[in-house]
């Protein structure tokens, strides 16, 4: 039952992307769209094929953009792991940290990630360090906030068990805490890196050379929609990808959250 439901599913994804394509060509096809503001679908492949060796008319080949971007979006994202979810965790189990940090977390969550652009440009100035940056602050509020929202919902009676069996607060924390946290842990992770990926394109836009957000702001600038939806599909594939990653891990480290 399982292996068929799970086929009917593969089934009907590819179904439904198979459906959109078609549409999409023939609105290019049948001239309901122009190509030349909307490429048709064998247009972009044909334009993905030639990027993957042809740094015209931007500069750089597509495994290149890709490279620059990956390594951008994941030293931004990387960081706000390491400091968001200890961040997170400890300000959700004492309450102390709680107190401290919680009034200035609450001050700069609602903050949008775009909005820090003018100021990191000023401090840090135009160079990797300030794209980096950028994406950090859009991945570490949902890193933080779903680390505190996971262990502020251990169950009261487990933690009442470990102290009646003696167990101390770090014990309790790192026994019973985190392995409760870890669902929302790694669903807050799945959203950073969302965002990463979704902020990397303005963060590029700053004073990039190379990188996906360059290539579509260059697509944009000389009118090539090929090369724009190849850039935004890559996006796309490569944050998939990742995703799909990151839910294996889960699997290994939390496998409990997926038993039913």
């Amino acid at each position: 039952m399982k292996k068929n439901k799970k086929l009917k599913r593969l089934v009907l994804g590819f179904l439904g992307i198979a459906v959109f394509l078609g549409i999409w060509q023939l609105a290019g096809t049948l001239g309901w769209v122009s190509t030349k503001i909307l490429a048709s679908p064998t247009d972009v492949v044909a334009t993905f094929i030639d990027k993957l060796t042809n740094p015209k008319p931007d500069g750089s080949t597509l495994p290149q953009h890709i490279w620059a971007s990956l390594k951008l979006a994941l030293i931004g994202f990387g960081a706000a792991c390491v400091i968001g979810i200890p961040l997170g965790l400890t300000m959700g189990f004492f309450k102390g940290m709680d107190h401290f940090f919680n009034p200035l977390f609450e001050i700069i969550r609602p903050i949008p990630p775009l909005a820090w652009i003018p100021v990191i440009l000023l401090i840090l100035g135009i160079g990797t360090t300030a794209k980096a940056f950028i994406i950090f602050v859009a991945a570490f509020v949902p890193c933080l906030l779903n680390s505190y929202v996971g262990i502020k919902r251990t169950r009261t009676t487990l933690i009442n068990v470990a102290k009646t069996s003696g167990a101390t607060d770090m014990q309790i924390f790192f026994k019973v805490g985190l392995p409760s946290a870890l669902p929302m842990v790694f669903t807050g992770v799945k959203v950073s890196l969302g965002t990463s990926w979704a902020t990397l394109v303005a963060a590029e836009m700053l004073s990039s050379s190379v990188g996906l957000g360059y290539m579509i702001q260059r697509g944009r600038t000389i009118v090539r929609s090929d090369i724009i939806i190849v850039g935004m599909l890559t996006i796309g594939v490569i944050g998939a990808i990742l995703v799909f990653l990151l839910s294996l891990l889960e699997k290994k480290i939390a496998p409990w959250r997926n038993k039913k």
